[in-house]
């Protein structure tokens, strides 16, 4: 797996290695739950995972911004944001990895 970041690739080469799915089946597999997922948030629906998190869609209202080099106020239209909170138990996972 590379170092910074986690791939899909990455994912199904795990799926690959630890169910014993084909390599190919693994990928499906992988690709079939981000599919599952992207569909929800799109719906505006939540998608919770136990002891991971909880992935969201946020209405936000239009407002007025500014353009910090000018200082011209500029429109920013209304939109929907993605938003990740997670899990208590990942917040402690994480915090646990900073005390390396």
């Amino acid at each position: 797996m590379s170092e910074d970041t986690l791939t899909r690739m990455d994912l199904s080469e795990a799926v690959f290695r630890e169910v014993g799915l084909s390599r190919n089946e693994s990928a499906q597999l992988v690709e079939s739950v981000l599919t599952h997922m992207s569909d929800a948030l799109v719906r505006g629906e939540s998608v919770k995972i136990s002891s991971f998190g909880t992935f969201s869609v946020r209405n936000k209202a239009a407002r007025v911004g500014r353009n910090p080099k000018t200082g011209e106020e500029v429109p920013i239209l209304p939109r929907r944001v993605l938003t990740f909170r997670p899990s208590h138990l990942m917040k402690d996972r994480v915090a646990a990895g900073n005390k390396r």
